[in-house]
């Protein structure tokens, strides 16, 4: 019991460190939480026209949460816990990107986080979603919609490969539902920016 709640304690730490804000700091750029959707994310922060730090915060926010899952996966082969600690691990470090203790639990949306805790849960899985959300993108150039269609279909997709941890899964997209409220509303009326084609 101790060691499952160390490892979601260490989870969510890992979780709660911004890279939109680390980065940002490092490299000169406006907080991200200052501009454009106040979101500390890849997709704020390439508002800046900097997509090389916005490339990097895509890419820290997602590593972080794999190495939440691996460090759990870790723990679990060490002290033989139970085989949905990786999954819930996840969702620690989805939480703490979400709420972060580090930042006032002022956090972004977590679909990177998300995208790379179902990456090291099982590749399969996380590149099932990944092509969902490239097609949904493709289709509409709309990402917050091609974040909850991709979301919506990863329990599924969990479920077929017969993945462990499948509630905290569900718990995950229902977040991710929840902090694009105001997407969807937007979505609702049609009034949701998307990308144009170059």
């Amino acid at each position: 019991m101790t060691t499952t709640l160390l490892t979601l304690l260490a989870a969510y730490l890992l979780g709660s460190l911004s890279a939109a804000v680390l980065l940002s700091r490092a490299f000169g750029l406006p907080d991200p939480r200052s501009y454009g959707s106040g979101n500390p994310g890849a997709t704020n922060v390439l508002r800046t026209g900097n997509k090389k730090i916005a490339a990097l915060t895509l890419l820290g926010d997602g590593i972080k949460g794999a190495l939440a899952v691996w460090f759990a996966m870790a723990m679990g082969t060490q002290f033989s816990t139970q085989s949905w600690l990786p999954a819930l691990a996840g969702l620690a470090a989805f939480v703490g990107h979400l709420w972060p203790v580090f930042f006032g639990f002022k956090g972004g949306k977590g679909v990177a986080t998300a995208l790379g805790v179902l990456l090291a849960l099982n590749p399969l899985l996380g590149l099932a979603t990944l092509l969902t959300w490239l097609a949904i993108f493709a289709l509409t150039r709309i990402s917050s919609l091609s974040a909850l269609v991709a979301s919506a279909a990863a329990p599924f997709f969990a479920a077929g490969l017969d993945e462990p941890g499948l509630g905290a899964l569900v718990i995950l997209v229902i977040l991710i539902f929840w902090r694009h409220r105001t997407n969807i509303q937007r979505l609702i009326r049609g009034e949701e920016g998307g990308f144009r084609k170059s």
